[in-house]
């Protein structure tokens, strides 16, 4: 009699026989095995473990050129094509621009300061001013920057005596070099001229903890802003140098330099520069 029962039949003498409880777990225990098996066959099929079928069925899928349109960190930005390439690796400095930093006294009253400052740079430039004070009336840097501290310094005693500082055509001012600049009372730039800043690095023992370091480059950071602040600076200077890593540089547009108050005035004409190409040669910059 059972044998001649349809499948239909079968399941209603099964329900009628069972209790709702255990039909609905029933129901639960299919769904979740079902759940199971799908999921299961789909993360197989995800990372080659089963045959993905025949590839003339699977959708096609767009070719990309190995680094080109792959998501990238947005630090590398700068080098994809219409990137923003002011942001460069920092220049590393060759020749005169290598060595610390020296003063010579030109026609015009120009002082050119050239190369890196070093710790004690400051106390160097001084003693320059109070032997030459009378006839300086403008200092003129190319340097690749250094020393947070003496920069400061330095950029503190030009305002006091009332200098101007200039950046002259073709050359550079990066890294604290901008904060002795920043200390003219006019401050120029020449064409092609390169300003340029990035976070600052604290410079502390091996033996010095992560947090130690972390407080003392917040504190030089709050210093180089309050700075920045008296001298006149537009403190957005600041925001872009902290958003540079410190093995690159942000070097401003020439419309930036006059909008956020870096440069206060034009270049001097080249026919007026006191220094012949050969005192100051330029530093081969790395893009």
């Amino acid at each position: 009699m059972s044998g001649s029962l349809t499948m239909s039949q079968r399941l209603h003498v099964w329900l009628s026989g069972n209790p709702d409880q255990d039909v609905l777990r029933w129901i639960f225990r299919s769904v979740i095995a079902v759940t199971v098996a799908v999921l299961t066959a789909d993360l197989a099929a995800g990372n080659g473990w089963i045959g993905a079928g025949d590839p003339s069925l699977a959708p096609e899928r767009p070719q990309h050129s190995p680094g080109i349109d792959l998501p990238v960190p947005a630090v590398l930005a700068p080098w994809l094509p219409g990137g923003d390439r002011r942001v460069t690796p920092l220049p590393r400095p060759d020749g005169a621009m290598a060595k610390p930093m020296t003063f010579e006294l030109l026609s015009g009253g120009k002082l050119m300061a050239t190369g890196t400052i070093t710790p004690g740079s400051s106390e160097a430039f001084a003693a320059e001013v109070a032997r030459r004070g009378d006839y300086i009336r403008t200092v003129v840097l190319n340097s690749p920057g250094g020393s947070v501290t003496d920069a400061l310094a330095m950029g503190r005693l030009i305002r006091e005596k009332k200098f101007a500082t200039e950046v002259e055509a073709g050359k550079y001012c990066a890294s604290s070099c901008p904060l002795v600049f920043a200390g003219g009372v006019e401050r120029r730039a020449g064409a092609n001229a390169a300003i340029g800043v990035h976070q600052v690095a604290a410079v502390t023992s091996s033996n010095t903890a992560p947090r130690d370091e972390m407080d003392v480059a917040q504190r030089i950071s709050a210093r180089c802003q309050r700075y920045l602040g008296e001298m006149g600076i537009n403190l957005q200077v600041w925001v872009h140098a902290m958003e540079t890593p410190h093995d690159r540089l942000f070097v401003f547009k020439p419309d930036e330099l006059k909008s956020l108050n870096i440069v206060t005035t034009g270049a001097t004409p080249a026919a007026a520069q006191a220094a012949p190409a050969s005192v100051l040669p330029a530093p081969k910059t790395r893009s």
